[in-house]
């Protein structure tokens, strides 16, 4: 299954408060739309969010 770029930005904007977005959240989007964490990450790149909290430095 591919996801479009459109359906992770809605998922990211929808979740993100204040320009950050909690890892744990990321990587809950990720799983539900089956997709690498990675790619949440660069979305959130693109718009310029910022993933906090992150343990693992997946998201960079």
């Amino acid at each position: 299954m591919t996801v479009d770029y459109d359906k992770i930005k809605e998922k990211v904007l929808e979740n993100a408060k204040n320009g950050k977005l909690a890892c744990k959240v990321a990587f809950k989007i990720a799983d539900e739309l089956n997709i690498p964490p990675r790619k949440v990450g660069d979305v959130a790149n693109e718009l310029e969010i910022k993933i906090a909290g992150c343990q693992l430095g997946c998201f960079k």
